[in-house]
């Protein structure tokens, strides 16, 4: 299929994200007004302006949206605070559907704070990130999974964000991954595709996209070694698909392994959400064309559009078209 035939099929598509929907703040400061606080004397970082995305499982849907999916849903948990307003508020402007979204005054709404300096346009000051640490407490952990057995059916792709780097604290325990098991092998034909930066080896029977560094480290808490091979059969996945950055991606299914390379960018603008862009490109294509190598190649050429744009950019399909 062609690009321009693959982007046509998005329409009739619907997504849902499920796992760490999370609020990117972008808060711009200028260097001169950073006089001493009167009552501590600590300099002070004077933000002038700030601008809000979603992140972390909403930098997926924000990609899903933009390259015109009919339908895109997110389902994850957000505390009862200004925050969580401000993501819902994100989302809903993207046209994405927030609803889903359980709210609870337990946790505080997962929320990463990016500082720039305006002089310079870059990211310099250590960033202020709003996390939980403590699990979900059960009746919130219940509710994510009844919304999720309930959704999942009505949808064509099930984006799972594992974005936590914490042991607690994240929307994917235990429990939201069996549910994400069944409902992968009660349809085969449902498009389960997972990316999880701490614990992709806990995954059975979904498609799972770690990169590198993170494929090896779960080969050596199961094995004490690296063999990919081993991976995808531990975790019973259809297929495993490890990406390079800018080298390409490494396909391995039960026939064997296959490497794909990209069109290697030079001097991208920013790689933030790189891999989320690639996520929904890829898991999208497939969906259409259940080809692994033309969905690894769709998803590269969807990051790299983004790459070149600051933040967690998009890329429309007018742009990847022209990327060709």
């Amino acid at each position: 299929m062609t690009t321009r035939e693959i982007l046509d099929q998005f329409p009739k598509l619907s997504a849902l994200v499920v796992g760490d929907i999370c609020l990117d703040r972008w808060c711009t400061y200028d260097p001169s007004t950073a006089e001493p606080s009167r009552e501590t004397g600590i300099p002070r970082i004077g933000v002038i302006a700030t601008e809000v995305t979603p992140g972390a499982g909403g930098t997926v849907a924000n990609n899903l949206a933009a390259l015109g999916v009919g339908k895109t849903a997110v389902l994850g948990t957000v505390g009862d605070d200004g925050f969580s307003y401000e993501l819902t508020r994100a989302l809903e402007a993207r046209g994405i559907e927030a609803s889903l979204l359980v709210r609870t005054s337990g946790i505080q709404t997962f929320t990463y704070t990016k500082v720039i300096n305006t002089d310079t346009g870059e990211e310099d000051r250590p960033r202020i990130d709003f996390i939980n640490t403590c699990p979900l407490a059960a009746e919130i952990e219940q509710e994510v999974i009844s919304r999720l057995r309930s959704f999942a059916p009505e949808v064509d792709v099930l984006l799972v964000a594992d974005q936590a780097e914490t042991d607690h604290g994240g929307v994917v325990t235990p429990a939201v991954r069996r549910t994400i098991e069944e409902i992968a092998a009660g349809d085969p034909r449902k498009v389960v595709w997972v990316d999880s930066r701490m614990r992709p080896e806990t995954f059975r029977r979904t498609i799972i996209k770690p990169n590198d560094e993170e494929a090896r480290a779960a080969c050596q808490r199961l094995f004490g070694r690296t063999d990919f091979g081993a991976l995808r059969a531990h975790a019973t996945a259809p297929l495993l698909i490890i990406t390079h950055g800018g080298d390409g991606a490494l396909i391995v299914s039960e026939a064997g392994e296959q490497w794909v390379p990209t069109r290697r960018v030079e001097k991208p603008v920013d790689i933030c959400g790189a891999g989320d862009s690639f996520s929904a490109g890829a898991a999208l294509a497939y969906a259409v064309t259940r080809d692994p190598a033309e969905a690894v190649r769709f998803g590269n050429r969807v990051a790299s559009i983004t790459i070149m744009k600051r933040g967690t950019g998009t890329a429309s399909p007018q742009e990847v078209i022209a990327a060709e």
